[in-house]
């Protein structure tokens, strides 16, 4: 096979498609559907689309773990468990884009860093902006929790 052929393809493949691109793409949805992406009241539709997007998906511009390393290295007093429930996300199924809503329960015992509260809701906030399921925000969460902060321990719930 043609290598520099194929690094080309590879290459394309991996760039973000221009918003011009993502806004045609959804005309072209609007045209499969059997209506006309002209018309009076569709006309401004990519557009609005395409901008609702760049928000449901910001959290792939965003990393995790640079959140959870501003911490507390203090941590004389913080012998219990650190408990924040009921965070409320919004994000969309990976297999059919269709939003799912619910709530994170997150929980840790520090180690010999403390971040504060409202970092964690940021964390699920980064993750929950990408395509998603369940289970894989689960772990995600957790993980990044275990890389960053090292703590004895960490558990994390998704009601949705």
């Amino acid at each position: 096979m043609n290598t520099n052929r194929e690094a080309k393809l590879k290459k394309k493949l991996n760039a973000n498609p221009t918003r011009e691109q993502a806004k045609e793409a959804v005309r072209t949805l609007i045209c499969w559907a059997g209506d006309n992406p002209s018309r009076e009241g569709l006309a401004d539709t990519p557009d609005r689309v395409v901008r609702a997007y760049e928000e449901f998906f910001k959290g792939y511009n965003i990393n995790p773990h640079e959140i959870l390393e501003r911490t507390f290295e203090e941590t004389e007093g913080y012998d219990e468990i650190v408990l924040l429930k009921d965070i409320r996300f919004e994000s969309h199924c990976e297999h059919h884009m269709l939003p799912i809503i619910g709530k994170v329960h997150i929980a840790y015992l520090p180690y010999k860093r403390v971040v504060g509260i409202s970092k964690l809701a940021r964390v699920v906030e980064v993750y929950s902006k990408r395509l998603q399921i369940q289970e894989k925000m689960t772990g995600q969460i957790a993980n990044a929790i275990k890389t960053i902060l090292k703590p004895l321990g960490v558990a994390v719930v998704i009601d949705a």
